[in-house]
C-alpha cells in the first residue's frame, strides 16, 4: 500500500502569522514525509469577503513562496494554487446540488462573519465550507490537518461525503472517500496577542494582535512589548483567570522547542519585564531562517513558477478523475 493522502491549505489574505505557522504550516512540515501532500493556496476562499483584487495574485505566489521558506519539501509534497484547476469551482457546484441550505446557515464561522458584514454578507461566504469540502474531497484526502476551529468543516465534508455515496454511489464502491482531521495538540490554538481569548487572526484590524512570519526583529519587539498582560508576578500555564499568560508562554515554549514543564520551571519566578525580552529574542530567532528562505525563493520567479506548474500538473491528474467519477455516478453525459 502507498502513503496516505494528505491535503490543506492557506487563504492569500495578508501575510501568515504565528498562528498559521505554529497551528498548521508546522504540522505539515513535521509529516510530510510520512504521507502524500497536497498544499493549496486557496485563492478562491480568499473572496467570499471584499477582497484586493490587484493584490490577489501576488500574495497568492507569497503563500506559496512561505511554504517553501517555512519547510515544505517538494519531495514529499505538491504545492499548488487553488484556482488554477477548474475542478474545485465545478465539484463545488455538484455538492451544492445535495447539500441542504440549514447544514450551512448552522455553520458557527458563518454565523460569526455574517454579523460583521450585515446585509453586506455574499452567498460565498454561506457556501466555502461546500467549496473546502470540494477541495478535500477531489483529491481521496486520508488526513486533513486542520485548527480545532475548522473541525466542523471536516464534518460537514464527511457529511457530503456520505450523502453522495447513498445517493449515487454502490455498496462496495462508494464515489468519494471518507477523510479524517488531523489536529495538532500543542500550539493548534494560537491566541491574540491583544486577547487571550481570541485567536490570532489575520482579519483582526490590529496588527498588534499578532506576529507576522515577515515581521522584522524590530516590529516583533514592539508588539510583544505592546501585548496584552497581567498584573501577577510569576507566569504559569492553564490558569482560566490568566489567558494571555497561558498563551505567551505556549509561545515561548514552542517558539524554543522546550517541554512546557521546562519552561513553567524557568518562568515560575519572573515578571513580564524579564519575560517579553525572552520571548522577543526567542521569536525573532525562530523566525530568521523562514524570513532568510522567503527572500531567497522570491529572488527567483522562475524556480517558484516552476514548483506552481509542477504542483498544479501533479494535483489536476488526480482532481480531473475524482471529478469524472463523481458526474459518470450522477449521470452526466460524456463529452463526445
Amino acid at each position: 500500500m502507498g502513503k496516505q493522502r494528505v491535503l490543506s491549505g492557506v487563504q492569500p489574505t495578508g501575510n501568515l502569522h504565528l498562528g498559521n505557522y505554529l497551528g498548521a504550516i508546522r504540522n505539515w512540515v513535521e509529516i510530510q514525509d510520512r504521507f502524500e501532500n497536497y498544499f493549496c493556496v486557496v485563492d478562491l476562499h480568499a473572496i467570499t469577503v471584499p477582497h484586493d483584487a490587484k493584490a490577489l495574485a501576488e500574495n497568492s505566489y507569497a503563500i506559496a513562496a512561505l511554504y517553501l521558506a517555512c519547510g515544505i519539501d517538494l519531495e514529499h509534497s505538491n504545492i499548488f494554487i487553488q484556482s488554477h484547476i477548474s475542478a474545485h469551482a465545478e465539484l463545488t457546484w455538484l455538492l451544492n446540488c445535495i447539500t441542504p441550505i440549514n447544514w450551512l446557515q448552522g455553520m458557527i464561522q458563518f454565523k460569526e462573519k455574517a454579523v460583521k458584514q450585515g446585509q453586506n454578507v455574499g452567498t460565498g461566504l454561506l457556501d466555502y465550507p461546500v467549496l473546502m469540502a470540494a477541495d478535500i474531497l477531489l483529491y481521496d484526502a486520508d488526513k486533513v490537518p486542520v485548527g480545532e476551529d475548522q473541525k466542523q468543516h471536516i464534518e460537514l465534508t464527511r457529511d457530503l461525503a456520505i450523502r453522495m455515496n447513498d445517493q449515487f454511489g454502490k455498496k462496495k464502491k462508494p464515489v468519494l472517500k471518507m477523510p479524517e482531521p488531523m489536529i495538532r495538540k500543542d500550539g493548534a490554538r494560537v491566541m491574540s496577542l491583544t486577547d487571550g481569548t481570541k485567536k490570532m487572526s489575520k482579519s483582526d484590524p490590529s496588527e498588534l494582535s499578532r506576529i507576522e512570519l515577515l515581521d522584522s526583529p524590530e516590529t516583533i519587539a514592539k508588539k510583544i512589548k505592546k501585548c496584552k498582560t497581567d498584573p501577577a508576578r510569576g507566569l504559569e500555564f492553564d490558569n482560566p483567570e490568566r489567558p494571555e499568560c497561558h498563551n505567551l508562554l505556549t509561545l515561548y515554549s514552542i517558539l524554543s522547542g522546550q517541554r512546557k514543564e521546562t519552561v513553567a520551571t524557568e518562568c515560575a519566578e519572573i515578571g513580564w519585564g524579564q519575560f517579553k525580552p525572552l520571548l522577543t529574542e526567542t521569536a525573532v530567532e525562530a523566525l530568521r531562517p523562514i524570513q532568510e528562505k522567503y527572500a531567497e525563493v522570491m529572488d527567483d520567479r522562475s524556480y517558484l513558477e516552476s514548483v506552481l506548474r509542477q504542483g498544479r500538473e501533479s494535483a489536476e491528474a488526480i482532481a480531473s478523475a475524482t471529478l469524472d467519477r463523481v458526474k459518470t455516478a450522477m449521470g452526466f453525459s460524456t463529452p463526445v
